[in-house]
């Protein structure tokens, strides 16, 4: 990929598992290098142990933040000021926030409106305007990696099946007008153009519905046509069409 960006990957370990630490790292792998990657939190506690033991096999920089006061949460502020000295100094072209905390917001306002995407990465309890807010955002119970190492690396969701898929509704409205965006006068649309439209317009990723690829995701859900042109090039139309 011609476009592949430098990421920083800013981490609150307060309020993320370190279980997908590997499956976050994986995933940002599809779209640059992850040159910086620094995990906050106070590190004197015990609170931190399961952090602490992923950050050297993972080159990750710990970044000590005292609790000055019992009850306020000084790593938001800490992280905060951290990305945007990043984003003054030029050396990252996107953002990763792993975190379930919508305090950052207005961060991803902020660094959208300087033209650096932003990848998000929760938990389930991520209060939606956050994931709203990122340029593509995964829930990390997605991404969790298993303790066993007999066990199956990567535990992903069930693959949501059709029935579930064309249940719904805001998914097949994001689908349908992206295919009618980004189609011809033919009623096809390059899969490409499907979906760069789409990571302009939403948070959405396959993967929270258990597809590592749209396509898959797409030729589940049998709303559309589709068919191979040249090369591996794919293209879809509104089977309704």
């Amino acid at each position: 990929m011609a476009d592949k960006k430098r990421i920083a990957l800013l981490i609150d370990c307060d309020n993320v598992s370190h279980d997908a630490i590997g499956g976050v790292l994986e995933e940002l792998a599809k779209y640059g290098t992850v040159n910086v990657r620094h995990a906050h939190g106070d590190w004197n506690g015990t609170q931190l142990s399961g952090w602490r033991e992923r950050l050297h096999p993972n080159a990750i920089r710990p970044m000590q933040q005292f609790a000055y006061t019992k009850g306020k949460n000084a790593t938001d502020a800490a992280m905060i000021i951290d990305a945007m000295d990043l984003l003054y100094s030029g050396n990252v072209e996107a953002f990763a926030l792993m975190t379930s905390d919508s305090d950052f917001t207005p961060l991803v306002m902020r660094l959208l409106e300087s033209g650096l995407p932003v990848y998000g990465f929760g938990e389930k309890k991520t209060p939606q305007p956050f994931v709203d807010a990122c340029s593509t955002f995964i829930y990390t119970e997605n991404l969790d990696v298993a303790e066993d190492e007999a066990a199956t690396p990567i535990q992903r969701p069930a693959k949501k099946n059709r029935k579930e898929l064309r249940g719904d509704a805001a998914l097949v409205k994001l689908l349908r007008t992206a295919v009618d965006q980004a189609s011809d006068d033919d009623g096809w649309a390059h899969m490409g153009g499907v979906g760069s439209y789409i990571s302009n317009n939403s948070s959405f990723s396959p993967i929270n519905y258990g597809y590592k690829k749209l396509s898959d995701l797409i030729r589940a859900s049998e709303l559309f046509e589709m068919k191979r042109g040249a090369g591996s090039a794919i293209y879809i139309k509104d089977a309704r069409v």
